[in-house]
């Protein structure tokens, strides 16, 4: 399982949100760059972001939920077409996950376990 994982539930349908695209980023630098990306599952979870070839480094790291993609095909307007959130990894040996909780109109995050 990678290092970082995430896990999305539509709050508003009352259940994992499927077949959503998120990407991971890591700053290197000056500069943004994508290390991993995955889609959904029938759960809600993407386990394999981070590819066994990446070492996790300590830094920050950012998930991309392509959430505009999400709503839209389900006909379903939002004020969020995307949500990024940005972490700082601290300890490369620990377990990051980080949930989402989204409705076309809101959403919140914490660093889950």
């Amino acid at each position: 399982m990678s290092a970082i994982t995430t896990r999305v539930l539509d709050v508003a349908a009352g259940k994992p949100a499927t077949d959503m695209t998120v990407r991971l980023l890591h700053h290197n630098a000056d500069a943004w760059g994508q290390i991993g990306n995955g889609s959904t599952d029938a759960d809600g979870r993407v386990a394999d972001l981070l590819v066994d070839q990446h070492e996790l480094l300590a830094g920050r790291y950012r998930l991309v939920f392509e959430t505009g993609d999400y709503f839209g095909s389900r006909d379903i307007d939002t004020f969020y077409p995307q949500v990024e959130v940005t972490f700082k990894v601290g300890a490369a040996r620990e377990q990051y996950h980080v949930p989402l909780l989204l409705s076309p109109h809101g959403y919140s995050t914490h660093r889950g376990s």
